[in-house]
């Protein structure tokens, strides 16, 4: 159950998806402060295993230290049926690594995304309809859970859009690993504040 459980996915886990992991737990840590680690658990993993045990690519890590996020004692690894059972939302680059993940867990479908695809519809939830937010991980596990099933409603079966991927930034310069980590972080801020609400809100 608690932590709600975010499983990021990309094809090598040295780019994408280890931003999206560390710039998610940074998300939580700004809106949650100490108690971060136990509301939220944010990981990653790659559907090919070439990279299994590197750091993250270096233009990557430096994204994510330029945000204010850590990527120290990042280890690429390679998905496994195991980490999607246990994951309450998988944020997948690309509509080929969807395809991935629902081949291997078909039943994992529902709570599975196109990271731009969950931002692109994200802002059509009721969020005052989600059950009521508060910062214990029992109550995020629960909204977060309702928040992925309104998701899933709203996508209403239709598959991701092409503008919904995340571009490949291996192998290019700083200035698009700091645009792909401007679209991870439009998608995962809304997120963080969906789950982690502040008390006036």
């Amino acid at each position: 159950m608690a932590p709600f459980t975010v499983l990021h996915v990309c094809m090598g886990n040295i780019c994408r998806s280890p931003m999206a992991e560390r710039l998610l737990a940074l998300a939580v840590l700004e809106q949650a402060g100490d108690a971060a680690t136990d509301l939220v658990l944010s990981h990653s993993a790659g559907t090919g295993g070439w990279h299994e045990g590197e750091e993250m690519n270096p233009p990557a890590a430096r994204q994510v230290r330029s945000r204010g996020g850590s990527p120290d004692e990042f280890a690429a690894r390679k998905l496994r049926a195991e980490h999607i059972e246990a994951a309450d939302l998988i944020l997948t680059a690309t509509a080929d690594q969807y395809d991935y993940v629902t081949a291997l867990r078909p039943d994992a479908a529902d709570r599975t995304f196109v990271l731009g695809e969950f931002g692109r519809l994200l802002p059509s939830v009721d969020l005052a309809a989600l059950p009521t937010a508060a910062r214990t991980p029992d109550a995020v596990y629960e909204r977060g859970v309702a928040l992925v099933a309104a998701v899933a409603t709203a996508r209403n079966g239709d598959p991701a859009e092409p503008k919904d991927d995340l571009d490949d930034p291996w192998g290019r310069g700083d200035q698009v690993f700091s645009r792909i980590a401007d679209e991870i972080q439009a998608t995962l801020t809304p997120l963080t504040t969906a789950l982690l609400p502040t008390p006036s809100a």
